[in-house]
């Protein structure tokens, strides 16, 4: 019994020392515009996932911003000066931690470059 006490030690020890995991981040983001238009995805990152059409592509770009919508950065669009509103949500948690977005551009364009294309779906 003796001789398993200190590999029991050792296992124990090594375990403490592995690093920990992130929590998974899972998102519903959705969209509505004038139109009448309502878009509904799934988007998890890590592992990557869900209904998103581009969701590799969209978690990219939310761990460059360590999961803040606000902080996306833009991506060089020319758009119209159509005055079309969208609004947009994402609730869900990133990394473990609640998230909640909510915005309206002023066209599907802008909505589509001023989220980094996280919003286009």
């Amino acid at each position: 019994m003796a001789f398993f006490e200190p590999i029991g030690a050792c296992v124990l020890a090594l375990a403490c020392m592995a690093p920990a995991q992130p929590a998974e981040s899972t998102f519903q983001l959705t969209s509505h515009d004038t139109r009448g238009r309502i878009g509904t995805v799934s988007l998890t990152c890590g592992p990557t996932g869900g209904s998103h059409p581009s969701r590799g592509n969209a978690c990219g770009k939310l761990s460059e911003v360590d999961g803040k919508f606000d902080r996306l950065r833009p991506e060089p669009r020319a758009c119209t000066l159509e005055y079309s509103p969208v609004d947009v949500s994402a609730v869900g948690k990133w990394r473990g931690e609640p998230v909640t977005f909510r915005t309206s551009y002023a066209n599907r364009c802008v909505a589509d470059a001023e989220s980094a294309g996280v919003f286009t779906f």
